[in-house]
């Protein structure tokens, strides 16, 4: 990825050149200023579409948008006219130093005017790629279904979690079912109030509700898995639109409290509500791009698409959603999202601000790893067939 970078600026320092020299030679010899711009525009664009495409994304999967004439010359156009904007506002007296500043700001809004542009024209053209299901062969497992449920001093409500889930999907797969409880190092007697789960998974001390998953799935037997949060804030009977998703086609599935179909029986409270509005902004502006809910604590996956995402991921805590979805538009993993049914407990284990900048941490550091090329590049799955 650095490379990739630094093959980036080269050309885009090439491009930039030809721009701005062309311009003040054309504009020198007699040409309109704004004819002398638009065409040294074109000709850096002729120069920097070969370059990105042979050169600086040669070895990139993320390509497909830069390979469209369209898309690049919607760029070229948008771009353009913020330039020739900026060169007539910030040049009136038309004197060569003035053109060659007005020229250089002019470059700068429109590098600015393209990144946010591709940014949305390349995370929109993922989005719409992931929204078809890939239809891979079926998962290997011994059971339909497994439901992971993290917990963590949830010893006054863990059991009728697990009866509640037991007794409202069960029927639904014909109890085809496997339940795995994660005690994330509870000191309440969580334990021992999670019996009647399939396998009861106890962790030494508190990790995070990511690290508590990963050994969830690390010990699932299903040929789906999904979790849901020990509240019980999602219904279990839910989980079965999840699932009848995931076995039409779909890699992993996931809850969309932001979706036009949600519904939403308790709220949320302010600080609670502006907390995720917070996080899906971070989120959006660091790494992703179109999705409007990555904290939803109702998902599900394939078998192996959750095994090779979580045995990939690194995040304990709460971004540990953010750096699954990371590693899903990486993959290009096929992902729908469902309306839910949300009723909010009163009592929670979140932290708003603490936990809201610890979550901010794990973005930087999701960033970082991603900008090193840390992550896997093929999570070896089974061949898609889109259709």
């Amino acid at each position: 990825m650095k490379f990739r970078i630094r093959r980036f600026l080269v050309v885009g320092i090439i491009a930039t050149a030809l721009d701005v020299s062309l311009f003040v030679f054309l504009h020198k010899i007699g040409w309109s200023l704004v004819l002398a711009n638009v065409f040294a525009l074109n000709a850096a664009a002729l120069l920097a579409w070969p370059l990105h495409r042979l050169f600086t994304l040669a070895d990139d999967p993320f390509t497909r948008w830069i390979g469209s004439p369209g898309v690049f010359g919607f760029m070229v156009v948008t771009a353009g006219l913020v330039d020739t904007g900026v060169v007539y506002i910030f040049s009136p007296d038309r004197e060569v130093q003035a053109e060659l500043l007005a020229k250089l700001i002019a470059v700068v809004a429109a590098a600015m005017v393209r990144a946010i542009s591709y940014r949305i024209i390349i995370f929109r053209t993922i989005r719409r790629e992931q929204d078809q299901p890939t239809n891979r062969p079926a998962a290997e497992g011994d059971y339909r279904l497994t439901v992971i449920i993290p917990a963590y001093q949830e010893v006054d409500r863990i059991e009728n979690t697990i009866e509640r889930v037991r007794s409202e999907l069960g029927p639904k797969i014909d109890n085809d079912l496997e339940v795995i409880v994660v005690d994330d190092g509870s000191k309440d007697g969580t334990e021992e109030a999670a019996g009647l789960a399939d396998q009861l998974v106890v962790l030494p001390r508190n990790q995070g509700k990511g690290s508590a998953l990963r050994n969830g799935v690390g010990k699932s037997n299903g040929r789906v898995v999904a979790f849901t949060d020990a509240d019980l804030a999602y219904s279990p009977s839910q989980i079965f639109d999840l699932l009848v998703q995931v076995e039409n086609g779909y890699d992993w599935v996931v809850g969309n409290r932001h979706h036009v179909g949600t519904r939403t029986i308790v709220k949320a409270g302010f600080i609670r509500g502006m907390g995720g509005r917070l996080v899906n902004f971070a989120t959006h502006l660091l790494l992703l791009g179109q999705y409007r809910d990555t904290q939803c604590g109702l998902k599900a996956f394939r078998s192996d698409v959750a095994k090779s995402l979580f045995s990939s991921s690194t995040i304990n805590g709460f971004a540990f959603d953010v750096e699954l979805f990371h590693l899903a538009e990486r993959w290009r993993l096929s992902l729908s999202e469902i309306s839910v049914e949300v009723e909010h407990s009163e009592r929670t284990t979140v932290r708003v601000v603490q936990d809201g900048f610890r979550l901010l941490r794990d973005l930087i550091h999701v960033r970082r790893l991603a900008s090193q090329g840390s992550y896997p590049v093929d999570p070896q799955l089974p061949k898609a067939s889109k259709v």
